[in-house]
């Protein structure tokens, strides 16, 4: 069942968050991501897939496949209030799986947008491509990337680009927002800038439609 990760007044949209591979939505990097989202009124709403609540249980597992991941997302999604717009959104790896589902001709009519904050575009330093979906996309969909991620960085990116798909590039930052101490930026203060875009794009796609 998804949970409320911060408090959020006057929310504007409802997002549902889902975690990387590694970690759950409960950790330091989602919990401050839901904080910076709800002070631009976005209600977060996350929950982890089966795998991390069995690893968190104690029995290590592995992700499953995408299509099972995607099961799960769609499950969960019918979970969610239907009172406010719905986005779609994840770290690296959730953030796969909810382009996937915003690709698919399963994603619920209640889902507005996706958002992928950190996406794997590839494994780092293997020229393996998880792009084939983006021009499929049947609902908008926002990446915030670090512009040296090693899972696509801008250099990378740099002449790509897909109909519904929109890159917005953080300063100096990595898979996890942080970025260099010379760039005089903090992770929290990327974080906090990714949560401005990410309401700048739902104003944009959703809430002015």
């Amino acid at each position: 069942m998804p949970e409320q990760l911060a408090l959020c007044t006057k929310p504007v949209a409802r997002l549902l968050l889902s975690h990387g591979a590694g970690a759950p939505v409960q950790s330091e990097f989602c919990t401050l991501l839901a904080e910076q989202l709800a002070k631009q009124h976005i209600e977060v709403w996350g929950f982890n897939f089966a795998y991390m609540q069995k690893t968190l249980a104690g029995t290590r597992q592995l992700p499953p496949k995408m299509p099972v991941l995607m099961a799960e997302l769609l499950e969960q999604i019918q979970l969610m209030p239907t009172d406010l717009p719905l986005v779609i959104a994840g770290k690296s790896m959730g953030g796969r799986v909810a382009t996937l589902l915003a690709a698919s001709d399963l994603v619920p009519t209640q889902v507005k947008a996706g958002i992928a904050f950190g996406y794997p575009f590839h494994p780092p330093k293997k020229d393996s491509w998880r792009t084939e979906h983006f021009v499929d996309l049947k609902r908008p969909v926002l990446v915030l990337q670090g512009e040296r991620d090693p899972f696509g960085s801008s250099d990378e990116l740099a002449g790509k680009s897909w109909p519904l798909l929109d890159i917005k590039w953080l300063q100096s930052g990595d898979h996890d927002f942080s970025p260099l101490k010379k760039s005089g930026f903090s992770q929290q203060q990327l974080i906090a800038q990714a949560a401005n875009i990410s309401r700048s794009f739902i104003n944009e796609c959703i809430l002015e439609n």
